[in-house]
């Protein structure tokens, strides 16, 4: 764009198709009790629809990677947009549970193309990795900010259809201005074919490298612990603390508020310390804020444990740049997807865990759930660190 820098043009380009992505995927969490009204389902069921949505989200991120690597990272940023307007407009208009689910996959394979090209992208772009995932990554927080409250008073006035649909009309605008905005550079591999570089060997020796698996396995459990909380917090705060749909709205805007502030911070903070002492600060804080959320009295309980966990749920600027740490610049664009595909896959089962928790054992038991996996992370990471130390 005329007057900015290549790398603000990237930065800005990539952060904004990252709000876009992300506004889609968010709006649906505030209507969820008006969703599984319409269609007479469970907690459960609208839980396997949102593990729907983040599971096809996981999955497309290693083809992204391959795909940015052989036809240039701003071609697949260009689809991924496109493609979440497509499928936030088929989510909406949605007959029966069964297509709700179908589309949900649609929309979430779509979004997913975006992230890990668009990181590789800033890691070709920019030296301090940290802070830029950091600030890129704070385009969820800020579409948490906005998407929750809107979709929740959109959908108190006029239904949770046209609800769903604000991410098509958050996506239809940020896909023209990546296409009018957006550098891109020349592909890493354009002559390779995709399946010439997909060797069973090769990515297993990637992912068995004891410093990325260790990283692998706490980034499982910290999207696990996200992706529940993004799935059912606006429906924990109306169903076990009685908020209003829209008072539940603005407790999840300001959970995205602090984690808007979080993520540059913890990026900074990982640029700074190190990667697992930051992601140890996060856990910290994580406990402590689930916790709160159940136990706590009174409105300011809930304050503190909305800043708190928002917080702890910022520990992806801690834990992503230590992947590339150990990657070499030929291995970013496909090893990054592999990786992100691996641990999003497993924590996606966080919407369809803590609905099951919820509907066996009641919403206080699922999210106390949450704090003891944040806990076990926490004991994993000071262990590893005493085993360097001794």
């Amino acid at each position: 764009m005329v007057g900015w820098s290549r790398e603000r043009s990237v930065l800005a380009g990539c952060t904004l198709a990252f709000f876009a992505t992300m506004v889609a995927r968010l709006v649906i969490s505030p209507v969820v009790p008006a969703i599984s009204a319409a269609f007479s389902v469970s907690n459960s069921l609208i839980g396997l629809s949102l593990t729907g949505v983040w599971f096809a989200y996981a999955l497309a991120q290693f083809p992204s990677g391959l795909l940015g690597d052989r036809f240039g990272e701003r071609a697949v940023i260009l689809v991924a947009v496109g493609g979440t307007a497509v499928g936030s407009l088929l989510l909406a208009l949605s007959p029966v549970y069964a297509a709700f689910l179908a589309f949900a996959l649609v929309l979430g394979g779509a979004a997913g193309l975006h992230y890990s090209v668009a990181t590789t992208l800033l890691s070709r772009d920019f030296d301090n990795t940290g802070t830029a995932i950091g600030i890129h990554s704070a385009g969820a927080p800020v579409a948490g900010l906005l998407a929750p409250v809107t979709a929740a008073v959109v959908g108190s006035v006029f239904g949770w259809r046209y609800a769903v649909a604000l991410g098509a009309v958050v996506a239809l605008p940020a896909l023209a201005f990546v296409a009018l905005g957006l550098p891109g550079r020349e592909p890493q591999r354009p002559e390779q074919s995709i399946r010439g570089r997909v060797r069973p060997g090769t990515l297993l020796e990637l992912l068995s490298r004891p410093p990325i698996a260790g990283t692998l396995l706490v980034s499982v459990l910290g999207a696990f612990v996200w992706q529940g909380t993004a799935s059912f917090l606006p429906t924990f705060l109306i169903e076990h603390r009685e908020y209003s749909e829209q008072a539940a709205g603005a407790v999840f805007s300001a959970y995205f508020v602090a984690q808007g502030v979080g993520q540059p911070l913890m990026g900074w903070l990982s640029d700074e310390i190190g990667r697992d002492t930051a992601m140890g600060v996060c856990m910290v804080a994580g406990v402590a804020g689930y916790a709160l959320f159940v136990l706590g009295p009174d409105l300011a309980s809930v304050a503190a444990a909305t800043g708190l966990v928002g917080i702890a749920m910022s520990w992806g600027a801690t834990m992503l740049p230590k992947f590339l740490d150990h990657m070499s610049v030929e291995e970013e664009g496909m090893g990054f997807g592999l990786v992100r595909t691996t641990y999003m896959m497993f924590g996606s089962s966080g919407s369809v865990g803590v609905g099951i928790i919820a509907d066996v054992a009641g919403w206080p038991a699922a999210f106390l759930a949450l704090s003891g996996i944040l806990a076990l992370v926490l004991v994993g990471l000071t262990g590893a660190a005493l085993r360097r130390r001794l």
